[in-house]
């Protein structure tokens, strides 16, 4: 299988080089600047339960030269995308399955919701400009469940979980999604086949969509967020507005805000990617993660004022920092 990494950070990494040790999978990788380098002269390197795992690859920085594919992973910073969206034509064929592996919502998310409308999610896909570039039947949806982070370029450390959850963007069971299960399977990964994905992203996000702002913010890792009284119940009320949201587009939570962060506590203390992000100069993920969640509700006729207000207060953070932009596609 042909297997184009467009994206060499963190889970890109990680998941381009547990493919390519399978031996079942012919490895390239659309990379720039110094990852290019350090790729084009070590390969791909993964530092998992104490070894140093290496995956020769085939970068390059024009999508041209690598020709079509069968799978092509999308890892980059949702920032980012609309740029792949523009040049990743030549890796796309009759039959290539596209698997964004990104956090928060997809851009192809209010495909499977009628109560969104025809319009795309303008916060994760201004104009529909990515949905133009990327047919929706050549994605599969998919959820990570994995901590990983790049210590330097195109080497990857791993620090716990290798779960994925992978599945038809409009529910469902397929044959390819069975047939790629089976090959992730092989590589090491905990994968599960959902007949409805878009529950699994919107569950994830239910998580992820306070903590990684809240502590982009404070600096605080997420155990120190959730022994605040105050931080901790601001959570749990954004959190029960972005359940209300997701029962009205057919993504219902079954657990309450308490259950969840029984989980995240035990994380210990953990820094998310938005505060990674942070520390490291890096524009925020902040629409896929909060911005669209405000814009779902507007829709559905929803209030959200605690997700209003950690909207407000990340953005400004971000525009302070320069690492978000001064004008957003929503107010």
């Amino acid at each position: 299988m042909k297997v184009c990494l467009y994206g060499v950070g963190a889970i890109g990494g990680f998941i381009g080089t547990r493919l390519a040790l399978t031996g079942d999978c012919e490895l390239s990788a659309v990379a720039r600047g110094a990852t290019l380098a350090a790729l084009r002269q070590q390969g791909l390197r993964l530092r998992q339960g104490g070894e140093l795992f290496c995956a020769a690859v085939n970068a390059s920085d024009e999508p041209a030269t690598l020709g079509v594919q069968d799978l092509v992973l999308v890892a980059v910073k949702a920032p980012s995308l609309p740029e792949v969206a523009a040049r990743i034509a030549p890796l796309i064929g009759a039959t290539t399955l596209v698997l964004p592996a990104m956090n928060g919502v997809p851009w192809w998310f209010g495909a499977g919701a009628s109560a969104l409308g025809a319009e795309p999610l303008q916060s994760v896909d201004p104009g529909g400009r990515i949905a133009a570039s990327i047919a929706l039947d050549r994605v599969i949806g998919c959820v990570v469940h994995a901590s990983t982070y790049t210590s330097a370029p195109g080497l990857v450390e791993h620090r716990m979980g290798q779960g994925l959850i992978i599945g038809e963007p409009l529910g469902g069971e397929s044959a390819r999604v069975k047939v790629l299960a089976d090959l992730l399977r092989r590589a090491g990964f905990d994968t599960t086949v959902s007949a409805d994905v878009r529950r699994d992203i919107w569950y994830k996000l239910w998580g992820n969509m306070t903590m990684n702002p809240i502590s982009a913010i404070t600096g605080a890792t997420v155990d120190r967020v959730l022994d605040d009284p105050l931080l901790r119940g601001f959570c749990s009320a954004a959190m029960a507005e972005a359940a209300a949201v997701g029962a009205r587009i057919g993504c219902a939570i079954d657990q309450t805000s308490e259950d969840r962060h029984q989980i995240t506590r035990k994380l210990g203390a953990f820094k998310t990617s938005m505060l990674q992000d942070v520390e490291a100069g890096r524009a925020v993920e902040l629409d896929a993660l909060v911005t669209v969640v405000r814009e779902i509700a507007q829709r559905v006729g929803l209030p959200t004022p605690f997700i209003d207000a950690l909207l407000g207060l990340a953005r400004l953070h971000g525009r302070v920092r320069g690492l978000y932009p001064e004008a957003s596609t929503l107010s």
